[in-house]
């Protein structure tokens, strides 16, 4: 996948990243979008293929620069899946696509807003995170490292026959994101949880418990009827839209 990204060189070699320019002033400030994981049988080649276009209606209506990427094993950047590496990853762009001085906020969707959780506990650059269909403990998703590993390799994340190479420390990096704890470590920034009332993948059980974590500002919207895929869902489009004008 191609498209509208441009390739820059990461920390796993080439990254697909997709910058919309903000049409606000200059030292508008930045939002960091990450993808979900994909686990669908090759599923993979095919992630962020919207999120360009979902960039450029975010920034058109708020005025910021809006940042996405596909991270190693995702879409065309090279490398194979683990959390560490996506982190590196976000990490990577935080300080690659906008001025040191630039106001930033995360958002990201399925395992994307876990990822931004951490990365924001980490870096008080990190003004707020946007949460969408979110879950509380991935480590659910590692139960069974065999069989993740498994469902990896069949949607395309994980591409070499010899990655990982410590299945185990591959599958613990998965609880240790933690994001209900890296919720709480947010402290008085904002935080956006937003959850489809009929997620058949992640209970809505788990943005109560993302919430509940919350010591600041936070916005908890449940959303009638939808599943766990929100990024086309206009009324959660509609939500972020509503939160980002807050931010300012």
């Amino acid at each position: 996948m191609s498209g509208p990204f441009r390739v820059v060189d990461g920390p796993a070699g080439s990254l697909r990243v997709y910058t919309s320019p903000s049409p606000g002033s200059q030292g508008a400030p930045a939002l960091f979008v990450s993808h979900e994981l994909p686990l669908a049988e090759g599923a993979a080649p095919e992630v962020g293929r919207t999120f360009p276009a979902l960039a450029d209606r975010l920034s058109h209506e708020s005025g910021w620069a809006v940042v996405t990427a596909t991270f190693r094993g995702a879409g065309a950047s090279n490398g194979d899946f683990s959390i560490e590496g996506w982190l590196e990853d976000l990490r990577f762009l935080l300080d690659l696509e906008v001025e040191e001085a630039t106001p930033r906020w995360l958002a990201g969707f399925g395992l994307g807003g876990a990822l931004a959780l951490r990365v924001a506990a980490e870096d008080e650059r990190v003004r707020g995170v946007a949460c969408l269909g979110t879950t509380s403990d991935p480590s659910a998703f590692a139960v069974d490292p065999e069989a993740l590993l498994e469902r990896c390799r069949r949607s395309g994340v994980v591409r070499r026959r010899d990655f990982p190479p410590d299945l185990e420390r591959w599958a613990i990096e998965f609880a240790e994101l933690d994001p209900v704890a890296a919720a709480a470590a947010l402290g008085r920034r904002s935080l956006l949880v937003v959850h489809g009332a009929e997620d058949r993948e992640v209970p809505a059980l788990a943005a109560l418990e993302l919430a509940d974590a919350a010591i600041g500002p936070v916005d908890l919207r449940i959303v009638p009827g939808a599943g766990h895929l929100l990024r086309a869902d206009p009324r959660v489009v509609a939500t972020l839209m509503g939160w980002l004008e807050r931010q300012r």
